[in-house]
């Protein structure tokens, strides 16, 4: 288990970290989700004594990281796949680290076997490519067998095939009763593999709760439904109590009601359905709602997705837009 307790971090008069208390638990896929700049990577180095707290404290299993002996065997964390030595092979960039931790030699053929580099084991770390540098960084997490394991970033670089391998991985490694922490941005990836979430935003907690109930409670679920007797499928719903809302082309969207329910009315009424379907609030919807007040960085564009805000034509000087300043 990882506890923090009033974890705070100040760089000068900025506050990176604010307060923060929540406990990472065994047994479950806890995600961390932030904005930019929320400070999650600052906490990660934290609980990993890399930054110092300006004040609070982190717990691994009731110890700070750095009373831990051998403390690959508690918690295997990447943080920075590019860490490694790009000089030393695969094998020999693992074998530092089991002799520093008094792990058997054993087992560096074992973690890279699991990540899919045995065959590049004896290769140069520099020439890998930014996914296998990735499996090299999870293969050093796994390195001593540890019953908590931290993540950030685990997809960056590989390909769906390894997206697909990291997310079974880490489900596995969780339904052993090991401790899982993962930090990413890419929402989608994150609602398929997270049963638990810790977000924050400006450094503080804002939510600390199962996957379900922050989906539910801070995004909207409703029924869309779509009728060729459109007019008599309003009728029966305002009769029935029910206030659709138009959403365009002939759509009907209605909250407080069940597909099932929506369908039996339809049906009981002799009205034809051309669709009939529930609308699930998406990970990513919900986060964008619970953290629309603590970004940091707004990018500004023109109004039209996708087009950068214009800058000078080449034909304008820079000493053209100097004469207006």
């Amino acid at each position: 288990m990882i506890e923090l307790e009033g974890l705070t971090k100040r760089f000068g008069t900025k506050v990176a970290v604010d307060r923060l208390s929540f406990r990472v638990r065994p047994g479950v896929v806890t995600g961390f989700l932030g904005p930019n700049g929320a400070g999650k990577s600052t906490t990660m180095r934290m609980m990993l004594d890399l930054d110092n707290p300006t004040a609070g404290s982190v717990r691994i299993d009731g110890k700070h990281y750095r009373e831990l002996q051998e403390p690959l065997k508690y918690i295997g964390a990447l943080l920075d796949a590019k860490a490694m030595h790009g000089g030393r092979s695969a094998y020999n960039n693992l074998l530092c680290l089991a002799q520093a931790n008094r792990i058997p030699e054993s087992r560096v053929s074992e973690v890279l076997d699991v990540v899919g580099l045995s065959a590049v084991a004896g290769k140069k770390s520099k020439g890998f490519s930014l996914g296998m540098g990735q499996r090299l960084g999870i293969a050093s997490a796994l390195l001593g067998d540890p019953e908590i394991l931290m993540f950030d970033e685990p997809v960056n670089g590989l390909d769906p095939e390894g997206i697909h391998w990291i997310r079974n991985l880490m489900k596995q490694l969780a339904q052993e009763g090991r401790t899982i922490f993962v930090s990413s941005h890419l929402m989608s990836e994150m609602a398929l593999t997270a049963d638990h979430l810790i977000v924050i935003g400006q450094g503080r907690l804002l939510a600390d709760t199962s996957m379900a109930s922050f989906i539910h409670q801070n995004s909207r679920s409703y029924v869309r439904l779509r009728s060729p007797q459109r007019e008599r499928l309003l009728d029966v719903l305002h009769a029935a109590g029910l206030t659709p809302v138009e959403a365009g082309g002939g759509t009907l969207e209605l909250d407080g009601a069940t597909t099932e329910q929506l369908g039996e009315l339809a049906a009981g009424h002799q009205i034809v359905l051309h669709e009939l379907s529930a609308q699930r609030a998406s990970l990513e919807e919900a986060f964008m709602q619970m953290t629309a007040g603590s970004v940091e960085y707004h990018a500004h564009g023109t109004g039209e997705p996708g087009i950068p805000p214009p800058g000078p034509r080449w034909g304008e000087s820079f000493g053209s837009a100097k004469g207006r300043s």
